[in-house]
């Protein structure tokens, strides 16, 4: 446990050292592979690794799809009594299930836990369609939960959030629930467009599971935003882009591997190895207090397109990285001002 604790430590002693201004620097391997491993360290590290190596036998793999029934089976039943509100679209968002059951959750860590500082609102109209581009991190996507959160709670209008979802999130018992109740739209051109064109905020993170799923040393670097569909989507609504920056969501969980084993077997995108998990168990899914900033960036119009310009690859090429670089910019300057995440 004391060697996990210092695995732990140097994280949060190499984040404590920086200082605003200071250049970002790249993660310290703190799962070495050299000569500086101690003894008791490389002992914990090599029974994870055989943790991670045993799921290799067709007994641990039967265990695992077990347990992923059981536990599947109990989410579902657990989804059966949520209670049932009025939606008021066809997507299944209940506001007053949100605002009175979800939002006060997640405010515990907006306000308490994150601390977060969130900027740029006026940037957000408070009335009529928007398309919210943000970077993603964290591996658990938090940071959609904490932008949801801001806007309905510090903007003057307090808008929802309809987030564009990936499909994973859909095929999980329970989470599809709670994420259909709380606004989450499955990520669809189709759907997109449609809740535009009800005067819906919405809001989408490009780069997706290779977003939130990058290990740690990569962190604030943003990944490919995809073929830039979003761009498409934003011209052919002619609705306006806001780039929007999160910094804190990185430090949460440092991904310092990925258990691709156990990954399949589990059927997910990504197994995070962390400093704490899966070596601690459930604690070790406890998220880390890292200090968030969170800032919206002007709006980037999109009414000077003519109709078609959204299958132009060009053009969406052009639109995407335009955005993807605003946000990039902002990352650089928001690390800079807070300093150290801790």
């Amino acid at each position: 446990m004391r060697q996990l604790t210092a695995v732990a430590g140097g994280i949060l002693r190499d984040a404590a050292r920086e200082r605003p201004g200071s250049p970002v620097r790249r993660a310290r391997p703190w799962l070495p592979t050299g000569h500086g491993v101690g003894a008791n360290q490389a002992a914990v590290l090599a029974w994870g690794s055989q943790m991670i190596a045993s799921t290799h036998s067709p007994g641990a793999a039967a265990t695992v799809e077990g347990l992923r029934d059981l536990v599947g089976s109990a989410l579902r039943a657990a989804e059966d009594h949520l209670g049932d509100g009025e939606p008021v679209d066809e997507f299944g968002f209940e506001p007053e299930f949100t605002s009175r059951v979800l939002i006060p959750i997640a405010r515990f860590f907006y306000q308490r836990w994150f601390r977060v500082e969130i900027r740029g609102l006026e940037h957000v109209p408070a009335e009529g369609p928007a398309l919210v581009v943000a970077n993603h991190s964290g591996t658990l996507p938090m940071d959609a939960v904490m932008v949801q959160t801001g806007l309905h709670d510090e903007h003057p209008a307090s808008r929802n959030l309809r987030v564009l979802s990936a499909d994973l999130v859909d095929e999980i018992p329970l989470l599809s629930a709670l994420a259909r109740k709380s606004g989450h739209i499955r990520a669809a051109p189709a759907n997109a467009d449609a809740a535009l064109r009800a005067g819906e905020l919405v809001g989408v993170f490009p780069e997706g599971f290779k977003g939130i799923g990058k290990p740690f040393a990569d962190r604030y670097q943003l990944r490919r935003f995809g073929r830039g569909g979003f761009a498409a989507t934003a011209i052919r609504v002619g609705v306006p882009l806001i780039p929007c920056a999160i910094i804190g969501a990185e430090e949460i969980y440092p991904m310092l591997g990925n258990a691709k084993k156990v990954a399949d077997l589990l059927r997910l995108p990504y197994f995070p190895i962390t400093p704490l998990f899966p070596w601690l168990g459930p604690v070790g899914m406890v998220p880390l207090p890292s200090r968030w900033m969170i800032e919206f960036c002007p709006p980037v119009l999109t009414n000077g397109y003519r109709p078609g310009d959204e299958a132009n690859p060009a053009v969406v090429a052009d639109l995407s990285g335009r955005v993807r670089g605003t946000i990039q910019r902002k990352l650089d300057d928001l690390l800079a001002e807070r300093g150290p995440a801790f």
